[in-house]
C-alpha cells in the first residue's frame, strides 16, 4: 500500500507575517494562539513533522495583563549550574526588567518540545515598544480576543 508523504520541497512554504498587539491581553491566551501559528495548525498543509508555520511579531509586550495573582505568585527559575545556583524571580520583576522575556517563555513552553521547537522561536518577534522593524514585510493583524 502506497502511502501520501509530504516532503520539504513539494509543501507550499510561503510564509505570512502576522503582528499582534499585546495590550491588555492575558499572557496565556496569547501565548496559544501564537503558538499555532508558528506551528502552522491553520493552513491545511499542517503536518506533524513539517514545519510550515508563519513569522508573528508582537509589540507592546510591555503591557501584558496576568489573570488572579500570577504577577506576585508566579515565579521563573533559572540556574546557573553551579551548586547553590538556583535564582528565583516573580512575574511582576520579570515584566519590569525583561519585558519581552514573559511572551518569549511563555511562547516557547506551548510549542512542541522536539528538534523544531527552536527553528520556530526563531520566527516569533516580541517588542515592548509600540513599532518595530518589520513594516516591509507587510505584516497582516492576527484577530486575538
Amino acid at each position: 500500500m502506497k502511502t501520501l508523504a509530504l516532503r520539504p520541497e513539494d509543501m507550499d512554504t510561503d510564509r505570512e507575517w502576522f503582528h499582534v498587539d499585546a495590550e491588555g491581553k492575558t499572557v496565556g491566551r496569547l501565548a496559544s494562539e501564537i503558538a499555532k501559528i508558528l506551528i502552522g495548525k491553520h493552513k491545511p498543509t499542517y503536518s506533524l513533522n513539517q514545519d510550515a508555520g508563519d513569522f508573528v511579531i508582537v509589540i507592546n509586550a510591555d503591557k501584558v495583563h496576568f489573570t488572579g495573582k500570577k504577577l506576585t505568585d508566579k515565579i521563573y527559575y533559572r540556574h546557573s549550574y553551579y551548586p547553590g545556583g538556583l535564582k528565583a524571580t516573580q512575574a511582576r520583576d520579570v515584566l519590569a526588567k525583561h519585558p519581552t522575556r514573559i511572551l518569549e517563555l511563555a511562547v516557547r513552553g506551548m510549542l512542541p518540545k522536539n528538534r523544531l521547537r527552536d527553528i520556530r522561536m526563531t520566527r516569533f518577534k516580541v517588542y515592548a515598544q509600540p513599532t518595530h522593524p518589520h513594516a516591509a514585510q507587510q505584516p497582516k493583524p492576527l484577530p486575538i480576543k
